[in-house]
């Protein structure tokens, strides 16, 4: 402990008498931010340091980690042995279903013991000899983090394209193997998104720049094997700020797109794949066509197989978007009054995605809060997948070939493990290809999983997702465990967890809030739970925890609450407005200091986000936002326990917005009740890298959570 102390005072820290000598507590320095709307006073700006070296903020990050340390030594314990449960239940040499692609089959393995996955290949069958594209346990060795976030093989099968960071900052460098030799191209692609597309030549490359600054997906390019990075061509440059950006080939592999999207807007760019990118002209006018241009509040996605394009699109408000169609050679490209309707708009069906087959369309959507998906032929006949559990989803598999009669998909409950099935439209017939097996004794006849709703203090219906051990008793005795996410029109599906069995075992409940900012319930659920209803989410998650006391789910007493990014967000938001329904909270990677990101264009996600959250130089925005920003909501009473975790080198939430918040968390709670604070000094807004590291930051956040609520180890 005394470490600690030295860290803090070697920082320039000082501890108040409100607390043990060994918390650390950060230096008070008056800043000014300006606003159009207004100015605050930060105390603790000083934190935030864009290249990640100043002595004196580290000094206080490393004084935090020491005490989180030391705070949680005496469950240490308790941490290995949730770990081991964990692991314990993984097959460690456990491979993927492969799927077949020009002629290959694809697959990834892991093997025994390692974090990373190989990423392999046969040709002809699966009886075939294998080929290693990628051995990234190898790849790995040494790294502090590590990740391959997209990978592409050339329309010849010859030249792997992939994206690799190692430092968890999502600047990902580009690099290519030769598989027919095995040997690593000198040809590398700094400061570049993990989307890569193939040209059909084989030799060029299609990639997203970012921004050095904002991190901003901003410039197409064309890279040409053999030439600099330097001498790439410029294809396309999005100059509004407010957009992201992707890239794609159509299912029929005859176009490739650009996606521009913003929150209320879209745009799609496409271009013949067999086109001479090396030729000289105008950036993008020479290449992509615009499929529809952007009009503010309408989206759109388009893609194409066959003679026709299927369009998903809100086009005539149809705010659960509907299925669209144009023809391959029609000459009339970004006018949707030409579209025509294949699968009308519903008030009560949420279409969420689609793919393309030669004989069908699959469709992927939401109703009832629950993710299921159909079927739809050239005849008009209409198919569901069935399920037997009351909450479950379901999603595309790797569907890799368009002419095939069979849709794969992915089933997965609470209490199921994820399943990939395979399904022939033709004859019904269906058949499990695998299920992800869980080791340590799990059956899931052993738990139940409910779906609940909750009625909200504005009279709405929120749905719940709860999971127990079969035998429990509502008897209001339990703790438990509620998670939700909420924002972006992200749904909070419930998936099967090999974590949440060790909080089960112990006779905890697990609880997801589907509450309004995402899309479980259409595209209204959203729109109720984002810019100036934001605060609905917020008392969404709170009313839902009293409904699930109320109804002999939990103790009051016994309520731990968990979420992470604008979840983190949640969960500070929560913990001004509701301290007292908590024990603990465990908020990850946390969006807490919103007035002050927002205002600031330089922070990656900032411009691009102003219609989800708000642009605080408009004063009526700014009012709100301030309203509920938990940094600046911190008020002088008492607070929750709160594990509070980031990484260094997050580009999504930069870590000095939960070190802020911890700083004045710390400064003005009046409960002695625990806040510790971990940071990750080798990752970024994911954790740690690799299979098993991230289940050790499990094992510490649930430590923490089952001591907290006095859970029986």
């Amino acid at each position: 402990m005394r470490s600690i102390i030295a860290a803090a005072i070697a920082a320039g820290l000082a501890a108040p008498a409100a607390y043990a000598a060994d918390a650390p507590v950060a230096a008070r320095k008056p800043y000014e931010v300006a606003a159009p709307a207004g100015a605050r006073q930060d105390e603790y700006y000083w934190l935030r340091d864009d290249t990640r070296k100043n002595p004196e903020m580290l000094a206080y990050l490393n004084a935090e980690n020491a005490y989180t340390d030391a705070v949680l030594a005496p469950t240490k314990a308790l941490q290995e042995k949730l770990y081991g449960e964990i692991v314990g239940r993984i097959k460690q040499d456990d491979s993927s279903v492969p799927y077949r692609q020009r002629g290959y089959w694809y697959y990834t393995r892991f093997e025994t013991g390692k974090d990373y996955p190989v990423l392999a290949r046969r040709q002809g069958d699966m009886s075939a000899p294998e080929q290693v594209m990628l051995d990234q346990s190898a790849m790995a060795q040494g790294k502090g983090f590590f990740a391959v976030s997209d990978w592409v093989v050339s329309q010849d099968n010859r030249i792997l394209a992939y994206a690799e960071d190692t430092v968890g900052r999502r600047q990902y460098v580009v690099k290519f193997k030769d598989l027919t030799t095995g040997q690593t191209l000198a040809d590398e692609i700094p400061n570049a998104e993990p989307n890569l597309v193939w040209a059909d030549d084989n030799k060029t490359v299609f990639y997203v720049e970012k921004d050095p600054v904002t991190l901003l997906s901003t410039r197409v390019k064309a890279h040409v094997l053999g030439t600099p990075a330097s001498a790439d061509k410029l294809l396309y440059e999005e100059k509004d700020t407010s957009f992201y950006m992707g890239l794609g080939r159509t299912r029929s592999d005859k176009y490739v797109c650009i996606y521009l999207q913003s929150t209320v807007s879209t745009e799609q760019r496409c271009s013949q794949a067999n086109a001479d990118f090396a030729k000289n002209g105008e950036p993008g006018g020479s290449y992509f066509r615009t499929i529809a241009p952007r009009l503010r509040d309408h989206e759109y996605e388009a893609d194409q197989l066959g003679d026709r394009w299927v369009i998903r699109t809100n086009w005539g408000g149809a705010k659960n978007f509907k299925l669209m169609t144009m023809g391959d050679g029609s000459t009339r490209w970004g006018d949707p009054g030409q579209w025509r309707d294949l699968v009308p708009a519903s008030k009560d069906v949420f279409i969420q995605g689609y793919t393309l087959f030669d004989g069908f369309v699959a469709i992927d959507e939401r109703s009832g809060g629950l993710r299921r998906i159909r079927t739809l032929t050239p005849d008009g006949k209409s198919s569901f997948v069935a399920s037997d559990e009351p909450a479950y989803t379901m999603g595309f598999s790797t569907n890799a070939e368009p002419n095939s009669t069979k849709l794969r998909y992915s089933y997965t409950s609470l209490t199921t493990p994820q399943t990939i099935y395979e399904v022939d439209v033709k004859t019904g017939a269906r058949e499990m290809l695998k299920r992800t097996p869980v080791l340590g004794g799990y059956d899931p006849a052993n738990y139940v999983t409910e779906r609940l709703w909750a009625t909200a203090r504005d009279g709405t219906k929120v749905p719940v997702s709860v999971v127990y051990r079969k035998g429990f008793k509502k008897d209001g005795t339990a703790a438990m465990l509620q998670y939700a996410y909420g924002s972006y029109g992200i749904s909070t599906d419930p998936n099967f967890s090999p974590s949440v069995v060790s909080l089960l075992d112990r006779g905890m409940v697990y609880a997801i809030a589907h509450i309004r900012g995402g899309q479980e319930m259409g595209r209204a659920w959203y729109d109720d739970g984002h810019l100036l209803n934001k605060k609905n989410t917020f008392t969404d998650f709170i009313d839902v925890t009293r409904f699930l006391v109320k109804e002999g789910y939990a103790k009051q007493d016994r309520v731990a609450a968990m979420g992470g990014s604008a979840g983190g967000l949640l969960m500070g938001a929560v913990a001004n407005m509701a301290p007292n329904d908590y024990r603990a909270m465990v908020a990850q990677v946390p969006f807490v200091d919103v007035v002050t990101t927002m205002l600031d264009e330089s922070i990656p996600l900032t411009t691009n986000e102003f219609d989800e959250w708000g642009n605080p130089k408009d004063p009526t925005y700014y009012k709100y936002m301030l309203s509920y920003s938990p940094y600046d909501n911190v008020e002088a009473k008492a607070y929750p326990a709160i594990y509070v975790g980031t990484g260094l080198w997050d580009s999504q939430v930069q870590y000095f917005e939960p070190a802020k918040w911890v700083a004045r968390l710390r400064a003005k709670k009046t409960d002695q009740h625990n806040l510790v604070f971990r940071v990750n000094m080798e990752a970024g807004h994911g954790g740690k890298s690799g299979r098993f590291r991230k289940f050790r930051e499990t094992a510490e956040s649930y430590g923490f959570i089952l001591t907290e609520l006095g859970v029986e180890k």
